[in-house]
C-alpha cells in the first residue's frame, strides 16, 4: 500500500503519470491534546468527527478500527510518556485509498508490541493495534522523530482487502 501520496514512477518509455486531482476528503489534519486520561475520548471523538465531516468513504468497521487504534495509542502516550511529553500530537492523513492515524510524543522509548500474557490486565495495546491493523489489510510502525521522540502510526485501506 502506498501511503506516501506520491505518483508511482513511469516505466521506461512511458510518459510520467500526472497526479490525480485530490478528492474532497483527502488531506492531513493535526491537533494536540494534553497528556491526561481525559484526552483519550476527546481524541477519539475528534477523529470520528473529522472522518464524518470530510465525508470519508469508510464503513463502520473501518471507523471502529481507526478509533480503537487512536484510543490505544493516545492511552499509551498518556500512561508512559506524559512526564517527558505534556502534549500528545494526533495526526490524521487521508488519501484516495487509505487513512493513516499517528500519535506522536516526546518520549524517546520505542515500545514493542508484547505477546499476550493472559495473567496481565494491561500491556497489550500495541499488540491490539498491530492485530487490528493487520486484519484490516493495513500497515503500522514506530519511528523516531527529529526532536528525539517517537511517532506510532497505522495506515488502513478504505476498501476492504481482497480475500
Amino acid at each position: 500500500m502506498d501511503v506516501s501520496g506520491s505518483v508511482p514512477p513511469a516505466k521506461e518509455g512511458e510518459p510520467a503519470a500526472a497526479p490525480a486531482d485530490p478528492l474532497a476528503y483527502e488531506g492531513v489534519w493535526r491537533f494536540t491534546v494534553p497528556a491526561v486520561e481525559e484526552s483519550v475520548p476527546q481524541a477519539r471523538r475528534a477523529v470520528r468527527d473529522l472522518l464524518g465531516r470530510q465525508g470519508v468513504p469508510a464503513d463502520r468497521d473501518l471507523v471502529y478500527s481507526l478509533l480503537l487504534i487512536v484510543s490505544e495509542l493516545v492511552t499509551n502516550s498518556v500512561r508512559h510518556a506524559a512526564l517527558l511529553s505534556p502534549q500528545v500530537a494526533v495526526e490524521v492523513a487521508i488519501g484516495r485509498d487509505w487513512v493513516r492515524v499517528a500519535v506522536e510524543d516526546n518520549h524517546p522509548y520505542r515500545p514493542k508490541a508484547l505477546e499476550a500474557d493472559f495473567g496481565q490486565t494491561g500491556g497489550r495495546g500495541l499488540l491490539l493495534v498491530r492485530e487490528v491493523t493487520r486484519e484490516s489489510g493495513g500497515v503500522c510502525d514506530v519511528e523516531h522523530t527529529s526532536t528525539g521522540g517517537k511517532v506510532i502510526w497505522a495506515a488502513l485501506p478504505l476498501a476492504a482487502p481482497a480475500v
